[in-house]
């Protein structure tokens, strides 16, 4: 993927197995969320080709955004509207009736603990909350594929053993879950799949089971070793 002379993502070949859980891993600037915008049809990919539960992602964009879930970077919501609004809006736009739509949203809405703010103006919503809303929204019309961008950053433990607790659920009923994280330690727990990007191209990709060490020995040999410098002027009392 191109910006100008910039290539965001180049050459990055892989296919995942369905309904699984695989990690997308890299640091900042690595090309994580482009690709992942590539493969949702919500960025048209330069060159080469992508496809989604066998749609061609170039090609029938709409129809990939059908059968895949969006947990996006910024999360997409409208301030001024409440929790329960963004859900009982965009029932319809997925073909469900106001009854479906109606029973799913209070249905989320007490898996994900949002019912006390389901009222809320999204732009008074705590961080969590609103992270919550987009993982709602991406459930509600229940997707074959589930694209989570950073879904555990910024929130609370509580928050993030929900969320972990759902994607377990959802991997074992057959859904294939795409997420990117920075949080090792949470991927090494839920990932049955490893892919590693750096500089815009795929370093590592395997079952997670076949790691011959730790993921975090793996992250930091292949993306960026640890650094530890000495401040010798911090700690120190001033006179």
């Amino acid at each position: 993927m191109r910006f100008g002379d910039f290539v965001a993502v180049d050459q990055a070949a892989f296919e995942i197995p369905g309904g699984g859980i695989c990690a997308l891993l890299g640091p900042n600037g690595a090309g994580k969320s482009t690709l992942m915008k590539m493969l949702t049809g919500l960025l048209a990919p330069s060159a080469g080709t992508a496809f989604v539960e066998g749609i061609d992602v170039r090609r029938n964009p709409l129809a990939v955004k059908r059968v895949v879930g969006i947990l996006p970077e910024l999360l997409g919501l409208f301030d001024t509207l409440t929790v329960e609004e963004h859900l009982l809006l965009c029932g319809p736009i997925y073909g469900l009736s106001a009854a479906e739509t109606r029973g799913r949203t209070d249905q989320l809405l007490h898996a994900l603990g949002l019912e006390h703010g389901r009222h809320t103006p999204a732009a008074q919503c705590s961080h969590g909350m609103r992270k919550k809303t987009s993982l709602a929204l991406a459930l509600l019309h229940n997707p074959r594929v589930l694209f989570l961008d950073e879904p555990f950053e910024g929130i609370d433990p509580v928050t993030a053993h929900t969320i972990r607790e759902l994607l377990v659920m959802l991997a074992g009923r057959g859904v294939t879950i795409f997420l990117t994280s920075h949080i090792l330690p949470i991927v090494d727990r839920l990932a049955g799949w490893i892919i590693v990007i750096r500089g815009g191209r795929i370093v590592w990709q395997s079952p997670a089971n076949e790691l011959t060490g730790s993921l975090e020995d793996l992250y930091f040999d292949l993306v960026e070793p640890l650094r530890v410098a000495d401040l010798p002027w911090l700690g120190l009392s001033q006179s």
